[in-house]
């Protein structure tokens, strides 16, 4: 079943609308949706590298606004339904903790969901739930998704096809990579 999802999901790339439908798939992936916007952008950069930053300018806008939707999910139900229940077995206070400890790394948590392959609408929906600030999560959502749309986008610009493989199979492999030497780099100039 999911196979047949990124088949139909890839295939909209070359709908009229792929603009819009690229726009609608960055959104609900960030809230609820199990496939990443990439399946769309890859073909439709390749098609026409000449739009590249018009395409992951729309998957960054639209992928922060999903984010927003996955903020709210968290936010809204926790506190209408989860809060209750864990209160009434006595684990309110150990939510609590855990929201604070999730919210002192919470910009690291952002970054590291929005650029890896770790599903972005759990860290969003987690923000949400923790009451993570909201410009905090915004400004981290927006930095994650465009490092993540926009380096995609220049390989492709830059490279075309041959890079097409190397970034389905490895992009969470460079990502990580690159969130740790960002870490290792704050972590060498807070210490040295």
């Amino acid at each position: 079943m999911l196979r047949r999802l990124y088949n139909r999901t890839l295939a909209m790339s070359d709908h009229p609308q792929a603009l819009w439908v690229l726009a609608f798939v960055a959104f609900i992936e960030s809230s609820v949706f199990p496939i990443p916007p990439d399946v769309l952008m890859i073909p439709m950069i390749l098609a026409r590298p000449s739009r590249a930053w018009l395409i992951a300018t729309v998957a960054m806008v639209a992928s922060v606004l999903g984010g927003l939707l996955g903020y709210a999910i968290g936010y809204f139900f926790y506190e209408q339904i989860g809060a209750p229940i864990l209160t009434a077995m006595g684990k309110g206070d150990a939510m609590a903790e855990f929201g604070t400890r999730f919210n002192d790394l919470g910009f690291w948590a952002v970054l590291t969901a929005g650029v890896t392959p770790f599903p972005f609408k759990v860290i969003t929906i987690m923000s949400g739930w923790t009451a993570m600030p909201l410009a905090t999560f915004v400004a981290t959502s927006i930095l994650a998704r465009g490092l993540r749309f926009f380096v995609v986008a220049a390989l492709l610009r830059a490279f075309g096809d041959p890079v097409r493989d190397f970034i389905e199979r490895r992009l969470g492999l460079v990502f990580t990579l690159f969130v740790l030497i960002l870490v290792g780099g704050f972590f060498l100039v807070r210490y040295l």
